[in-house]
């Protein structure tokens, strides 16, 4: 399985609402419109599938991740499009003004429309 292609597969229970979410918080348009819902591309070819279903954002995890050389920067322009970022105090897992830093690199989560938690990282 190695050699084959990998993309994400994120939920939606309004796919107009989450598309709207997409497009004006993210900045992404859709490469390809399926039966089954709506295929977005990042860097490298990387993809992934927004489909409709009614358990959307029942997921308490990451749903998907960004890589950047830049976290500060890509949150600025997040933050300036309406984007708000989670904070989290658990037992050795403890973020500041949304971004978690470890030894590892930074990172920090939001929630999209649907409810689905996203994430940016840098360095990890």
């Amino acid at each position: 399985m190695s050699d084959l292609e990998i993309y994400a597969v994120v939920p939606a229970s309004d796919l107009g609402r989450a598309r709207e979410f997409y497009q004006d918080k993210l900045g992404l348009e859709p490469i390809e419109e399926r039966r089954e819902g709506l295929i977005y591309q990042g860097a490298g070819g990387t993809k992934f599938l927004l489909y409709e279903t009614q358990f959307a954002g029942t997921a308490q995890n990451t749903a998907m991740n960004w890589a950047t050389k830049d976290l500060d920067a890509e949150m600025s322009e997040l933050r300036g499009r309406g984007v708000v970022f989670e904070d989290y105090d658990f037992p050795g897992f403890k973020t500041e003004n949304g971004v978690l830093a470890d030894d590892d690199g930074r990172a920090a989560w939001f929630k999209d429309s649907e409810g689905n938690i996203l994430a940016l990282s840098e360095g990890m």
